[in-house]
């Protein structure tokens, strides 16, 4: 009995000790986290923000709400299985995508999936948290300029 006492005296020992080192290791992990994303902050603010692929430059006009419609068939067609507008799912919301990314980026992540997610540092950034690397859906220019304009259908209300 008292082998038994003192063998589970020793136990709580350790793990009372081990839990202390563990708080302290997340307390480093969560400092070392912090800068990285302050000097992963710092590498955007260098980035241009239209991401890495064919599209160098879109010009949006007023909303066209016929582009909008056929934007919202192909996401519904090849999106909807990963990404909900008001959710975080596979992959993240969408809803409020173009408040936080030029149009440019939003059509280069859409058709140039990976090579975005080796070169564009919010494209990393999305991948190491959500753990799932967009699928390349072969989505053309025309279909990405119309999946923008059904975000912005969506963000406008």
């Amino acid at each position: 009995m008292i082998k038994t006492m003192a063998l589970f005296a020793i136990s709580l020992f350790m793990l009372v000790a081990c839990g202390e080192a563990g708080d302290a290791q997340l307390e480093e992990n969560a400092s070392q986290e912090t800068e990285a994303v302050e000097s992963s902050s710092t590498e955007l603010a260098g980035n241009d923000g239209i991401g890495v692929g064919p599209i160098k430059s879109v010009t949006l006009g007023d909303l066209d709400k016929a582009m909008a419609a056929e934007g919202e068939t192909i996401f519904n067609t090849n999106c909807a299985a990963c990404h909900k507008m008001d959710k975080r799912f596979v992959g993240p919301a969408l809803a409020g995508v173009t408040e936080r990314r030029k149009p440019e980026w939003i059509m280069n992540m859409i058709m140039n999936p990976e090579q975005m997610v080796k070169e564009d540092p919010i494209a990393k950034e999305l991948l190491a948290e959500y753990l799932a690397p967009m699928a390349n859906q072969s989505i053309t220019e025309d279909q990405a300029r119309k999946i923008v304009e059904y975000f912005r259908q969506v963000d406008s209300k």
